[in-house]
């Protein structure tokens, strides 16, 4: 079966940080552009970040630009989104979803396999 498995979350500080990874379970990751979403409490989900196949592109949310990167690591057939300088409105549950076509100004794509999300929890 083919599914996204999400790891590395977790309650922390404000002003600290995380880093998320996402592996891929019966397909190649490699194959497909890897997009992050996070749905906060009471929130829609929204996109915070997203990377093409080969990691030469990638796009942003405005909300944390500056303070996220996003890369994948081909021998290790991971994506991964670390998180500095947390606020605690960045607490959600954040998911890793892999398409095949993506809009890279807006993370918008066909997106066939999504994980099940990890929480992260930002709070003092």
């Amino acid at each position: 079966q083919s599914q996204l498995v999400e790891s590395g979350g977790g309650l922390v500080q404000p002003g600290g940080s995380l880093r998320l990874s996402c592996v891929a379970a019966g397909f190649s990751l490699e194959d497909y552009s890897i997009g992050w979403f996070r749905q906060g409490p009471g929130k829609e989900r929204e996109a915070v970040s997203c990377i093409s196949t080969s990691g030469g592109r990638a796009y942003f949310a405005d909300s944390v630009r500056g303070r996220f990167t996003v890369s994948r690591d081909t021998a290790k057939r991971t994506v991964y989104l670390r998180m500095n300088s947390l606020k605690p409105e960045d607490t959600a549950v954040y998911y890793c979803a892999a398409a095949s076509i993506v809009d890279y100004s807006t993370c918008d794509g066909l997106y066939g396999h999504w994980g099940q999300g990890t929480q992260v929890t930002v709070s003092s």
